[in-house]
């Protein structure tokens, strides 16, 4: 899906955790996965999953977007400094994070704006429900799926439906 006005998640401008662009636009013709993350959640061990699909992947064309978000009961309240260092330090990330970011409400970062109209396989459209909701972005730059905060990085429904998007 694109927006009404034809444009992609991967338009919008948004920093980058240690400072400067994330500059999504260097992602044009590649599969993304975006993913809103945080450090003290009972679901904060997909990292590793997230990190697996990363390094499985990235050579035929999949970048693993986490995107910090503090909305749900505090569990992403660290600096951009302790982030980093959490992802790296624990679960061995290279994939890039953004800044921190509201993903609901008046706040909500139009990145969020443009992913959240996509429905998941139960239906599901609107808000983000917690942590770790993913969200596949084609090489054509439409949502081609959505997965609930619970389906793990490496289920046979998100590598499916990445390897789909990678053929």
């Amino acid at each position: 899906m694109t927006t009404t006005d034809g444009s992609s998640p991967l338009d919008v401008e948004i920093g980058a955790l240690k400072g400067g662009s994330a500059d999504l636009s260097q992602y044009a013709g590649q599969v993304v996965l975006v993913v809103n993350v945080a450090s003290k959640c009972g679901l904060t061990p997909q990292y590793t999953g997230l990190e697996k699909l990363q390094e499985e992947y990235a050579e035929r064309g999949l970048t693993v977007l986490g995107v910090p978000c503090n909305q749900f009961m505090g569990q992403e309240p660290g600096s951009a400094d302790e982030i980093a260092e959490f992802c790296s330090a624990t679960y061995g990330v290279t994939f890039p994070l953004t800044e921190k970011i509201e993903v609901n409400g008046e706040g909500r970062h139009p990145l969020y704006d443009r992913l959240v109209g996509f429905a998941d396989a139960e239906g599901h459209t609107g808000d983000i429900r917690w942590n770790f909701e993913k969200f596949l972005v084609g090489r054509d730059g439409t949502v081609v799926a959505r997965f609930s905060p619970q389906t793990e990085p490496e289920s046979d429904e998100v590598v499916t439906a990445i390897t789909a998007q990678l053929a």
